[in-house]
């Protein structure tokens, strides 16, 4: 490691003997060899499971493959060729799959988005991707895009995932799921792929939290490097069972969706509103998926608490938080805290987890295996959160009860993943080390000079699994990619010595104060969505003199609060919202490192920031702008503005 923070990352010694269990796949030009391989290996075991479908699927390793060469042999029969797009706009499920990996064998790529998107956004995917063919979640969908014009002309096919073909008249060729799988089954394969691992495999579009979705152009070589290198993290055995939750035309899931069924698992489908039930039912030993989910499984584990004895509740919090300071100290004496520790405090922390560990090791065992069963389901080995920074209060309850947590991190732009922690270095509140072969370094936001280790600046990104550039758009890759192929991730952080990232905001999100003072609302965030009173939280307060926050409450709690102190809820009592104020403060002068600045003026309450109201991105991302201006009334309130 340089005096500067940059690193290229080969891989440590336990990198690489996680990478020598596992299989490399090397040999692969392509995602679409993987299948009949993975055919030869798991044939009858069980692939993927969808049992909340309107047709409920289990495929087998061998039917999926035989589905997926159908698929690509009914693609090339209805004209598609090397080097075409397809738009693939549909939810979770084996079908999804199917046509993705058809189109891939069949030579083409896939530009993909969810069916609840806007018709526009759909739209706009459809004509700048170049679509030459349509595979929809259903007729309604078709409908709702009211086709036409040149992207309509430029259409050779639909293809519904679901029910039948729509009934009034269409001016192209509209096919139900199974017709087309009729039409492959008796179609010959079309001839493997050419042109290598630097083809085209898929278009994803950014979530676009602010701005026009852009086209992010992923190739095989891309994928491959993330399916070759992600078993640093984890290591799944044939059979085990993942549970999938998180939109699978995302980078993230999508990922780690190949990777997992590379290794042999059996993927089952769910959904948010299935997703409690499921984690009994099918008892995951992955599960992949974003904060706010680790958010809602810790209120939830604080809202039976609550409903509990008293002195059940005593006990529990005590274990709790004997558990918590355990797990802090062992870190301490290990060496994975973010900030070095002398040989003294770390023989001190190792002193201190010592007197801890009985009551420790006895909630271990007679409390928290009950507390994981109730949780998700009792046999979960490992669980990836990505898509955002992670509390360190939701962090630490995970660590407590015995659940390993990983953190990974990355952009849609960089396949995803650009670093990720490690069982054998599980350093809380970082984003890991690089994957292997990936370069990270920070630099100053304003010219670009490298920075020194431990200094904060704006992380960039360097390996195979970085994107090209965006598509059909020069001007917007000319400002996130330099000449040596160096990718601005627009995330601010910084690099320990040991190769370690530790992220600490969007550079795009930076509130400047009117006194000038930079602040970066994310941490703050996190700290606040710890209280109990605190269901979601985005702060504001560009150009003004101080910090305000929009607030969501935690309802039941919020009222319980205030009729202690004799207020009044839920009418915006001015009272309360001090009262609110000063318990966030608190919080808030709690952090370590805290500064004056980082304070709040005053706070306000408002409605949900969701997925249905276009406040969240479908990996629930505040949408910041978008909230901003719903709540733009209660931001001037909040400020004494008209």
């Amino acid at each position: 490691m340089n005096a500067r923070a940059e690193i290229h990352w080969s891989g440590s010694a336990q990198d690489h003997r996680a990478l020598a269990s596992r299989r490399d796949w090397s040999q692969l030009e392509g995602l679409e060899g993987l299948w009949p391989e993975l055919e030869r290996l798991y044939g009858s075991q069980v692939a993927l499971d969808a049992p909340h479908g309107r047709h409920p699927e289990t495929l087998r390793f061998d039917a999926l493959r035989q589905a997926i060469d159908r698929a690509a042999a009914a693609f090339a029969d209805l004209g598609v060729a090397g080097g075409d797009v397809v738009a693939l706009f549909a939810e979770n499920g084996p079908r999804w799959l199917v046509a993705d990996q058809g189109l891939m064998r069949a030579g083409a790529a896939d530009a993909v988005r969810g069916s609840a998107a806007p018709a526009e956004e759909l739209r706009y995917i459809l004509e700048d991707a170049g679509a030459v063919g349509l595979v929809l979640e259903s007729a309604a969908l078709l409908e709702r895009l009211a086709l036409d014009g040149p992207a309509l002309e430029r259409l050779r096919f639909v293809v519904l995932l679901e029910g039948e073909a729509p009934t009034s008249p269409v001016t192209l060729p509209c096919l139900t799921w199974e017709a087309f799988l009729a039409r492959g089954a008796s179609r010959p394969l079309p001839p493997s792929p050419t042109g290598g691992p630097d083809r085209l495999a898929t278009l994803l579009y950014t979530s676009g939290t602010t701005g026009q979705p852009k086209g992010v152009p992923l190739s095989h070589a891309n994928l491959l490097h993330q399916l070759r290198t992600l078993g640093v993290a984890v290591s799944p055995s044939p059979g085990d069972h993942v549970l999938s939750v998180l939109p699978i035309w995302h980078a993230y899931e999508r990922t780690a969706e190949y990777f997992l069924l590379s290794c042999g698992c059996r993927q089952t489908y769910t959904t948010l509103k299935q997703l409690r039930s499921d984690l009994q039912k099918v008892r995951p030993q992955y599960l992949i998926s974003v904060p706010r989910l680790w958010e809602a499984l810790l209120s939830g584990f604080e809202d039976a608490l609550a409903a509990m004895p008293a002195s059940r509740q005593r006990l529990l919090r005590k274990a709790l938080a004997a558990s918590r300071s355990f797990h802090r100290r062992k870190r301490v004496a290990l060496n994975l805290t973010l900030t070095p520790e002398s040989p003294a405090t770390r023989l001190g922390a190792a002193a201190g987890a010592l007197l801890i560990w009985p009551l420790h090791a006895t909630a271990g065992a007679l409390l928290w295996p009950k507390v994981r069963s109730q949780l998700v389901g009792g046999r979960l080995r490992t669980a990836i959160s990505g898509g955002g920074a992670l509390a360190i209060h939701v962090d630490g309850f995970f660590e407590a009860v015995g659940i390993e947590l990983l953190v990974g991190y990355g952009l849609t732009e960089t396949s995803p993943v650009l670093a990720c922690r490690r069982p054998w270095s599980n350093r809380r509140g970082s984003a890991g080390l690089p994957l292997p072969d990936t370069g990270l370094k920070v630099v100053d936001p304003a010219n670009r000079a490298p920075l020194p280790v431990g200094e904060r600046g704006l992380v960039l990104a360097k390996g195979p699994q970085v994107m090209a550039g965006y598509h059909n758009k020069p001007e917007a890759t000319a400002k996130v990619l330099d000449g040596e192929g160096w990718f601005d991730t627009g995330d601010l952080g910084l690099l320990l010595a040991d190769g370690t990232l530790v992220l600490t905001g969007r550079a795009k999100d930076t509130i400047v104060l009117s006194s000038g003072e930079n602040i970066e609302p994310g941490p703050l965030e996190e700290a606040l969505v710890a209280s109990p009173l605190v269901e979601q939280v985005m702060l504001v307060g560009q150009d003004r003199k101080q910090l305000g926050a929009l607030v969501v409450p935690k309802a039941e709690a919020l009222q319980a609060f205030a009729a202690e102190a004799k207020l009044t809820y839920p009418s915006a009592d001015p009272a309360l919202l001090r009262a609110l104020a000063r318990e966030c403060n608190r919080l808030l002068a709690a952090r370590p490192g805290s500064r004056p600045d980082e304070r709040l003026g005053g706070v306000t309450l408002v409605e949900p920031f969701s997925i249905d109201n276009g406040l969240l991105t479908q990996t629930l991302k505040q949408r910041r702008d978008r909230i901003a201006e719903r709540d733009r009334a209660a931001i001037a309130a909040l400020y004494g503005e008209s």
